[in-house]
């Protein structure tokens, strides 16, 4: 994979990684009431989740370029047309905010089976998996990557940037959680977050039409 394109999907990643959101609240929570371990585990199993379903689309996307190259190039552009929407909406946004409900423990047995009752593991690898709006984005983000020429290396190494960003942009949370606050920083900051990715959101979505 070329390294330019390499570091367009990086970016984005990374980017989409820090915009506050559902996945953020979980690993907050978890790192709150169930300890560093549990932020861990959450972080690192959120990331194997979102990579299966980066795995899944990129394989996909395979399939289809093979037997209908008519049909990949629709998609494409439906891509290119997704992305630019969410480059849009992204520049349009406002401050976002991310609801921790109960993060202050009343008491000591109330902390207590909270901890208990928190599986990390589980809780990141589900809040991945089970949001169908990451299958639309891979389907979206990966179009613009994939092509004919396309190796199974190219693949494997799209679908781990994915999940290694994920995860470790989340352990870097749970870390932190477990020693300081960070997340109204990221909440005054979302809007900025938003800004730099809807712009390049908009410019990955001109190169299909430029190309």
């Amino acid at each position: 994979m070329e390294f330019h394109l390499w570091l367009s999907l990086a970016f984005i990643c990374v980017m989409g990684a820090l915009s506050p959101g559902p996945s953020l609240a979980v690993v907050v929570k978890n790192t709150l009431f169930g300890g560093a371990r549990q932020g861990y585990a959450t972080a690192i199993s959120h990331g194997a989740g979102v990579a299966l379903y980066a795995a899944f689309t990129a394989v996909g996307i395979g399939v289809i370029i093979v037997q209908s190259p008519m049909l990949f190039t629709i998609i494409q552009y439906a891509g290119a047309a997704f992305l630019l929407y969410l480059g849009v909406k992204a520049l349009m946004s406002k401050q976002q905010s991310v609801e921790l409900d109960h993060c202050e423990q009343d008491d000591t047995e109330q902390s207590s089976q909270q901890k208990n009752a928190i599986n990390g593991w589980r809780d990141g690898f589900l809040i991945a998996f089970l949001n169908p709006k990451l299958a639309i984005f891979f389907l979206a983000l990966f179009s613009q990557f994939v092509d004919q020429q396309a190796s199974m290396e190219k693949k494997v190494i799209m679908v781990s940037t994915v999940g290694i960003i994920d995860a470790v942009w989340y352990l870097i949370v749970a870390f932190l959680f477990s020693r300081g606050p960070i997340l109204e920083k990221l909440k005054r900051n979302s809007h900025i977050i938003d800004r730099i990715t809807g712009s390049f959101l908009i410019l990955l979505a001109a190169r299909v039409v430029l190309n």
